[in-house]
């Protein structure tokens, strides 16, 4: 059986997991996922994970949060004035937005808590500050 190396199309079921062992991300019930590896297309702890696997192989991963989505950083969090949203638009906790930027690329921000005095805006991606567990098996090897 072909061995997962750099530069190989891999096709991986996963599941994954918050240190409190819930789970945030599955493929076991849906279509498993597909990547080169070396490529950047998944984090490079799980790439790492899965290079030198074999079809049908099945390993338990550990990923720090600094090795992960890196740590929280409260200088991404930000109190904005409730007035600077449409009339029309009402935040809610646990909301995805997308904030404009004058370079074209818009900042992906959560809204965290929301008051008569502010929304609070965190970019930090969801997963930041978390260790994660990757349970991992690699279904299949396509030569690059």
């Amino acid at each position: 059986m072909k061995q997962a190396t750099a530069g190989d199309t891999v096709t991986v079921h996963y599941e994954a997991k918050l240190s409190d062992g819930t789970v945030f991300d599955s493929t076991l019930e849906r279509e498993p996922i597909e990547f080169i590896i070396g490529a950047g297309e998944v984090l490079p702890s799980f790439e790492k994970a899965v290079t030198g696997m074999h079809p049908g192989q099945s390993q338990t991963v550990h990923v720090s949060a600094e090795r992960a989505f890196g740590p929280h950083r409260e200088e991404l969090v930000h109190t904005i004035d409730p007035g600077l949203f449409p009339n029309d638009f009402e935040p809610e906790v646990g909301q995805r937005l997308q904030i404009p930027r004058q370079d074209d690329k818009p900042i992906e921000v959560s809204v965290t808590a929301i008051s008569e005095s502010g929304v609070t805006l965190d970019a930090n991606h969801p997963l930041a500050g978390r260790d994660l567990t990757f349970e991992i098996e690699l279904v299949g090897v396509h030569e690059g």
